[in-house]
């Protein structure tokens, strides 16, 4: 029996959304040119990942003046959401303080990245102004 399909984008999938986050809504060639400056990949290839795209809700497809155009369904911050969480609960028990852990720990944080990091946590922890409230 097939597994199903997973709702996470593949590897593959994640190259076309982001040709897509960097030129919004385009034809299948302006999609294949792109993805060609990265890899060598035929037009049919493109083509059907974006048709498997479409049924996973990824992408929109509208008529155009010469075919589809195509746009990307989420964003680059939906997409990362997902991934990550799924990284999180599969590898680190749910753990996100374990992932930023393995993080510092293997060195893969430069000091203006775990400086940005402490920027994000205080600003995380500092109260926010309540909605109405006249003091900001």
């Amino acid at each position: 029996m097939a597994r199903p399909a997973s709702e996470q984008p593949t590897d593959g999938e994640l190259e076309i959304l982001s040709v897509l986050w960097e030129t919004g809504p385009a034809e299948l060639r302006i999609v294949h040119s792109a993805l060609c400056v990265r890899r060598k990949v035929a037009t049919t290839t493109v083509a059907t990942m974006l048709g498997v795209m479409l049924e996973k809700g990824l992408v929109r497809r509208t008529n155009g003046a010469r075919g589809y155009s195509w746009s990307a369904a989420v964003s680059r911050d939906e997409a990362a959401n997902g991934l990550v969480g799924k990284l999180v609960d599969r590898l680190f028990d749910g753990s996100a303080s374990r992932l930023m852990a393995h993080l510092v720990a293997r060195g893969q944080l430069t000091a203006a990245q775990r400086r940005e990091l402490q920027q994000l946590l205080t600003a995380a922890e500092s109260p926010k102004p309540k909605r109405g409230d006249k003091s900001s």
